[in-house]
């Protein structure tokens, strides 16, 4: 049996998906979770701590799918298994990924708390992007690694999210989200690779002339 905040935020997913945030009024919330409104307020203190609870949990939810990569593995083979699990938690939590990634809401702003969580999240896809890259690659390279992963994943995901998927057959999603990232991912190995055999050529030159 769940625990009061659990099924707190299990009913605030429910409604969040039905309605966005305008549905999640701590009365709705209450007759959803089966609680009375002083639970909600005894452990979230209303509205804006539910949705900075979903908030955060839907970023840790995410880090933790990206969190593959050990000594050892084989970074394409990892970050292909990262981005298969990313995708997964999109599906499985919808609510969360529609209220992280969704548009901006008037009736809700993420506390710094959140947003500090939101950055730790995107630094860890960074780290993830990073293992596809020669080690002297600079932070700049290294996000713009993240955000071309980042991008496809996340496109995938809002495409099965959208009223389109009712019109075209979104049955394979994975599968051709998969496919496309696994060429992301060798454009990546490939462009990284070849900017540090450039960098060695030129160091090297630069060392004879002298």
């Amino acid at each position: 049996m769940d625990d009061p905040k659990t099924k707190i935020l299990k009913a605030s997913s429910a409604l969040f998906l039905k309605g966005g945030v305008r549905a999640l009024s701590v009365r709705a919330i209450a007759d959803h979770a089966g609680i009375s409104t002083i639970g909600i307020y005894s452990h979230f203190q209303g509205k804006q701590g539910i949705l900075d609870a979903l908030y955060i949990e839907g970023f840790q939810r995410v880090s933790k799918a990206m969190d593959v990569i050990k000594p050892g593995s084989d970074p394409k083979a990892a970050v292909l298994h990262a981005c298969r699990n990313y995708l997964d938690c999109a599906e499985k939590f919808e609510a969360h990924y529609l209220l992280i990634f969704g548009h901006p809401d008037d009736d809700y702003q993420p506390s710094p708390e959140a947003r500090n969580v939101a950055a730790a999240a995107f630094n860890d896809l960074t780290h993830l992007a990073a293992a596809l890259l020669p080690a002297a690659t600079t932070p700049a390279q290294r996000q713009d690694a993240a955000i071309q992963l980042w991008s496809v994943i996340h496109g995938f995901v809002c495409l099965k999210q959208h009223t389109i998927a009712k019109a075209v057959n979104m049955r394979y999603w994975k599968a051709r989200a998969l496919t496309t990232l696994e060429v992301v991912v060798d454009a990546i190995q490939r462009k990284g690779n070849t900017a540090s055999h450039k960098g060695l050529v030129k160091r090297s030159r630069s060392r004879t002339a002298k």
